[in-house]
């Protein structure tokens, strides 16, 4: 599978978010391969976004890799204890990034399992939930806020490839989850996932 180019990331945030349905998220450690198909996600911009952390272009030690180059990772902690992996888009100094919010396991589901459970479940029902949702799927593939600032053009270790093609009437636009606080942009329709799948988490 080919590595997206940067390129690929250098682009609006939204276009990006919507782009990324379909694409395959590689971890790799140990000697394993973990593979699992992107099908959610959320788009976050640095103007105009007070769901944003960079809102207003606000840079901090927290958020100054979101205006680096996009192609790199943006790794934060929520509720103390839960690790979101987010995207950085665009041109350098324009702050954007892109939440992926589920994956679907696609390849090494034994080792997400273990990540996660620590051990391997056979319930199909067990299998739905490992990943559909951001902290699950940090857990599952084994990312920690150690990839913050990751490149993912030029990792050995986290990057995104090609995967399959997901068609504009395959994409579903709603409303970004749990951020009431964000007055109009609690509305913006920046949240993607791809229609019918059973790993999103929320429908």
């Amino acid at each position: 599978m080919k590595r997206l180019p940067r390129d690929f990331y250098i682009e609006d945030t939204v276009d990006v978010a919507k782009k990324l349905l379909g694409k395959y998220i590689v971890r790799e450690y140990d000697g394993k391969k973990l593979i699992a198909k992107i099908v959610e996600t959320e788009a976050y911009k640095a103007m105009g976004d007070k769901a944003a952390h960079m809102n207003n272009n606000k840079i901090t030690e927290r958020t100054k890799i979101v205006f680096e180059v996009g192609g790199h990772a943006y790794i934060y902690l929520i509720y103390g204890m839960y690790y979101c992996f987010n995207i950085v888009t665009c041109e350098q100094g324009v702050g954007g990034a892109v939440l992926i919010r589920a994956v679907e396991p696609i390849e090494g589901i034994k080792y997400m399992m273990f990540n996660r459970y620590n051990r391997i479940e056979e319930k199909k029902s067990k299998i739905k939930n490992l990943t559909n949702g951001p902290g699950k799927l940090c857990m599952a593939l084994n990312i920690d806020r150690g990839f913050y600032g990751e490149d993912l053009c030029t990792s050995q270790k986290l990057y995104i490839t090609e995967g399959e093609v997901v068609k504009d009437k395959e994409i579903v636009h709603s409303k970004r989850i749990n951020i009431d606080y964000a007055q109009e942009a609690k509305d913006f329709l920046w949240r993607f996932y791809i229609r019918g799948s059973d790993y999103v988490s929320k429908k």
